[in-house]
């Protein structure tokens, strides 16, 4: 890289961001028919028990403005944020207050206040995706490794979804975690990775897929595969005639196999979900629904042979360059809401301590206002929740909102001083996966953590 001293913020920020038939079983399946040529990694590596586990994350698809969702309420500290965010800053005697910091939310959250509060969700500070631990001066003087495409929803999204700052690949941490354990899983029909917002990078791996399932349908089953309609009718006596022939050609019998294979694993999980009740009311935006079809998936668990899943949600719309503070005041009530909906299912069904919810966005967004939105930028706030999460508590280094501060590198961008590696390398562990294979999953994961530690990365999961 071209050493190039005392690059000014203006010019740092525009490299930087220069660098630059529907969603059916049937379609998750037949993704299975890639060419794989990587060695399954030896399961002999996993701390695995008998239990059942999940992780379910929550995705905000379009950079979240973290810094209003997470914020500062000792006077001082207030006074700087106030001051960077100017007219987008929350007043002070409005933010929900935090047990035992000096931090708050978002006035619209109160539902997260009491499950913070009562010990069952924790935040995590100023996350972002990092090579390597980064220094403002080794910003401005274009000495430190940056991520590929630092601004771009595309770029992050995708580095997020993989933990591979430096490249553009379309193998993720879900998905490497899924060709490590998925063998614990009884039911070889259905993925460990379950999405209800159709494919995605973050759940593909070199051996699996994700099992893809629509949140407002229990079961959608192939399109065109039922008797609704006299033309679908046909088409199911189609589908139906072709599995029954003795195909000889191996890619046309490697098709029927996956086919009637993607037929049956939806039956199986209609049949299973048609068994279960969940007296929890939840409401009727979409990420409530989801977050319920994935309550009733977590019930069928021992009907469709699970003891390891992960689940994946997306919850988009947060690009807000402009009326952020009109939308966030719904959209943070409705996550707020449904988390403590999803809580409240978990409790019922016994699943609380065995399950951790966690958020992701790709990333924070700038403290200073373009007038009445925010703008790219790259650290931003988190939130875990789950029985096994170390709750009430802020993980993490909150950073000095104050611009010109040790971490803004201008325009009101703060430099991330966790990884995105250390994140999901926790909840990695978690889960099952030995620190000795992480390097397998997080290639950067040495530069911030050291495998051997009898510690966990950041301490937020209880083990």
């Amino acid at each position: 890289m071209k050493n190039l001293k005392h690059l000014s913020r203006r010019k740092f920020l525009r490299q930087a961001s220069c660098a630059g038939l529907g969603y059916t079983t049937l379609f998750s399946t037949l993704s299975n028919l890639k060419c794989i040529n990587a060695a399954a990694i030896d399961n002999s590596s996993l701390l695995l028990g008998g239990d059942y586990k999940a992780l379910v994350c929550i995705s905000f698809g379009g950079g979240c403005d973290s810094f209003n969702m997470l914020m500062p309420t000792n006077q001082t500290a207030y006074d700087e944020y106030a001051t960077s965010r100017s007219n987008l800053a929350i007043p002070r005697n409005q933010i929900l207050s935090l047990n035992n910091t000096e931090h708050g939310i978002h006035p619209s959250m109160y539902a997260v206040q009491q499950l913070f509060n009562d010990g069952k969700l924790s935040f995590l500070s100023n996350v972002g995706t990092l090579l390597e631990p980064v220094t403002k001066e080794d910003a401005w003087n274009n000495d430190a490794k940056l991520p590929l495409g630092l601004f771009s929803h595309s770029d992050q999204t995708r580095q997020w979804q993989t933990s591979i700052p430096n490249q553009r690949v379309a193998v993720g941490w879900g998905g490497k975690i899924a060709d490590l354990i998925g063998d614990t899983n009884d039911n070889e029909s259905i993925s460990l990775n379950i999405s209800l917002s159709g494919r995605n990078i973050f759940q593909t791996g070199n051996r699996t897929i994700d099992f893809t399932v629509d949140r407002y349908d229990d079961q959608p089953g192939i399109i065109g595969y039922n008797e609704n309609w006299w033309l679908n009718a046909a088409k199911k006596r189609s589908i139906e005639g072709m599995l029954e022939i003795q195909q000889e050609d191996l890619f046309k019998k490697t098709y029927a196999n996956i086919l009637g294979t993607a037929i049956d694993a939806n039956l199986l999980l209609g049949e299973a979900l048609e068994s279960v009740t969940i007296e929890t009311t939840f409401s009727k935006n979409d990420l409530s629904i989801g977050l319920q079809k994935i309550a009733k998936i977590m019930a069928a668990r021992q009907t469709l042979g699970m003891k390891r899943q992960i689940f994946f949600l997306d919850y988009g719309g947060w690009d807000h360059h402009d009326e952020v503070l009109m939308a966030q005041e719904e959209m943070l009530g409705e996550v707020s809401h449904a988390l403590e909906e999803f809580k409240n299912a978990l409790e019922e069904l016994g699943l609380f301590d065995q399950v951790t919810t966690f958020t992701m966005s790709e990333f924070g967004r700038t403290l200073t206002s373009n007038g009445n939105g925010t703008d790219h930028g790259w650290g931003g706030n988190t939130m875990v929740m789950g029985g096994a999460v170390n709750g009430g508590q802020i993980f993490g280094n909150y950073p000095s909102l104050a611009l010109n501060s040790e971490l803004e590198v201008g325009g009101g961008v703060f430099i991330p001083t966790t990884s995105v590696d250390e994140y999901f390398s926790e909840l990695a562990i978690w889960l099952g996966v030995s620190p000795s294979a992480l390097s397998d999953i997080f290639p950067n994961i040495g530069n911030f953590y050291d495998a051997n530690s009898s510690e966990l990365p950041i301490g937020f999961l209880n083990g």
